[in-house]
């Protein structure tokens, strides 16, 4: 419980952070001098709750008994899902087979990449952990 507490806030304040990296962008770079309120909180919420279940999904690879696959497939899928769903509500993807299929063309390299980061980071730390372990049995 208190790792999904951990994530929730992490995630709830990197999607705030995302939100307001945004604004900033529009503000400066998009010749904007106002933003309209009720856009501004429901694009804002849209954030905050993407953050949040993108971090909390994570913890489905932490059950050690499902394979790497299966973890990769149920998060892809939870996310997938959760994520359309968002952004078709709040509108940042017009809801239209036009929409959705740029939404999956610009989703899916994302999530790979990510993905990839990710794996690669873990593989990494994995090592580094063995390679002090093997020191230590030395």
């Amino acid at each position: 419980m208190k790792t999904l507490l951990i994530r929730s806030f992490v995630g709830i304040c990197f999607g705030a952070l995302v939100m307001v990296l945004i604004c900033f962008g529009v503000i400066g770079f998009g010749g904007v001098d106002a933003l309209d309120s009720d856009l501004f909180v429901k694009n804002a919420i849209g954030c905050l709750l993407c953050g949040w279940f993108f971090s909390t999904a994570t913890i489905i690879f932490e059950v050690e008994k499902w394979s790497l696959l299966f973890q990769t497939i149920l998060h892809f899928f939870t996310v997938t899902v959760l994520y359309f769903l968002l952004s078709f509500f709040v509108g940042w993807i017009p809801f239209s087979f036009k929409g959705l299929m740029t939404g999956i063309a610009i989703f899916l390299p994302f999530y790979g990449i990510i993905w990839i980061i990710f794996y690669l980071y873990f593989r990494h730390q994995v090592k580094m952990l063995n390679d002090g372990l093997d020191e230590r049995g030395k």
